[in-house]
């Protein structure tokens, strides 16, 4: 089968191994990135994309009736028309639980990192103000325990089930936000009445209709002014104005930013404002550990494994 792989240099910095790509597409095409503008001229005439984040449209579905599929190194589908892919008979699939270590450690390395004010800290030693103190232990800045505080989760599939595990450890309870947009479940609640009780916010959704824009300024009004806000799923989950603000007046404690919008943010981003307290913004690098991502590699080969085999594997179509 003619594949082609239109943005490795996404996944990789030249550190993982794609054997496992390469057995399952002999002769598979690779390519360390691809402007969108050239999408259509590399796909044409292949059977299989594999691909990140590289825009899927009707249109290069419909000017390639041989496809048969797109296999993405992602969970999100939204850079695929997924209905037209439907419509074609092209198989998409996705890859699950494959960074889940890697985002649960970021997850809580930057929650850590903001209710033990390990910046602030470190910042104020290396200014001089412990070599200044007149006592042992200096301590201007508050240090909250995590143990008995709230922790909200949106999105409960294998990343909000890894990081509600290790938030149990930590003694924190945990509270499951109802699916945006789906009927009430059992042992969940409504995010709006979820809101007020959370310390911590941690958002794990896919980014769809019901879930973009999402925790908005009436929405972060809801919650605890000396709340922890953290978003390691996409960007456009969080009006980025509203949390600036909010942060700036002081109507929320903290904010932990993995994703924005637009990325790169090449037109810039309210969030990106280093005047903004107690923010951390981190250029997508929640899911990034080197064994992630090279479990990212041996899972979308098995996902291409499975198809050619006539198996269903991760597939959203």
């Amino acid at each position: 089968m003619r594949a082609c792989f239109l943005d490795l240099g996404t996944v990789s910095n030249g550190d993982l191994d794609t054997g496992t790509m390469e057995r399952a597409l002999p002769g598979l095409e690779i390519h360390q990135r691809t402007a969108q503008e050239d999408v259509a001229t590399r796909i044409a005439g292949v059977e299989v994309i594999l691909a990140n984040k590289s825009r899927i449209t009707r249109a290069m579905m419909e000017a390639n009736p041989q496809l048969k599929l797109i296999a993405l190194t992602a969970t999100g589908v939204d850079n695929v028309d997924v209905v037209a892919a439907r419509e074609h008979g092209v198989a998409v699939c996705n890859l699950r639980d494959y960074c889940t270590p890697s985002v649960v450690q970021h997850v809580f390395a930057t929650l850590l990192a903001l209710t033990h004010k390990v910046r602030e800290y470190d910042a104020f030693v290396k200014r001089g103000g412990w070599s200044e103190a007149t006592q042992f232990s200096v301590f201007p800045f508050p240090v909250r325990e995590l143990q008995g505080r709230t922790l909200g989760i949106v999105g409960y599939g294998c990343l909000g089930k890894g990081v509600a595990r290790v938030a149990e450890a930590f003694g924190m309870r945990v509270l499951v936000a109802n699916r945006p947009g789906g009927a009430p479940e059992i042992d969940r609640v409504d995010l709006d009445a979820l809101l007020p009780e959370a310390d911590v916010l941690s958002l794990h959704c896919p980014l769809t209709a019901d879930t973009r824009g999402l925790i908005s300024a009436e929405r972060l009004a809801r919650m605890k002014p000396d709340a922890v806000l953290i978003n390691t799923a996409r960007g456009a989950l969080v009006d980025a104005h509203a949390l600036a603000e909010a942060l700036r007046a002081g109507r929320l404690g903290g904010a932990a930013i993995d994703v924005l919008e637009k990325e790169p943010p090449v037109n810039g981003n309210p969030l990106l404002d280093a005047s903004i307290p107690n923010l951390i913004v981190t250029p997508h690098t929640a899911w990034a550990a080197r064994e992630s991502r090279q479990r990212c590699l041996d899972e979308l080969a098995a996902n291409v494994v499975a198809f050619r085999r006539g198996e269903k594997r991760n597939r959203v179509v």
